[in-house]
């Protein structure tokens, strides 16, 4: 009994990927993603803040900024 309930979390958490918004500002040079749209590491955005996949963000080889952690 106890092996089907881990087989069935372990499907569970591969069919039911749960993707997470987080921001970035829209710019060439950001290196950085937020948790918050409103975070403080925004402030200095002269480009559109726009919500982005954490995956996607990730890939793109942005980090959590550093106020967020």
């Amino acid at each position: 009994m106890k092996t089907l309930s881990l087989l069935i979390l372990f499907f569970a958490n591969m069919t039911c990927k749960e993707t997470l918004t987080v921001y970035i500002c829209n710019s060439p040079n950001a290196k950085k993603y937020h948790n918050n749209s409103k975070c403080r590491g925004l402030r200095n955005c002269t480009y559109k803040v726009i919500p982005i996949d954490i995956e996607k963000a990730k890939k793109d080889g942005k980090t959590l900024c550093g106020w967020e952690k």
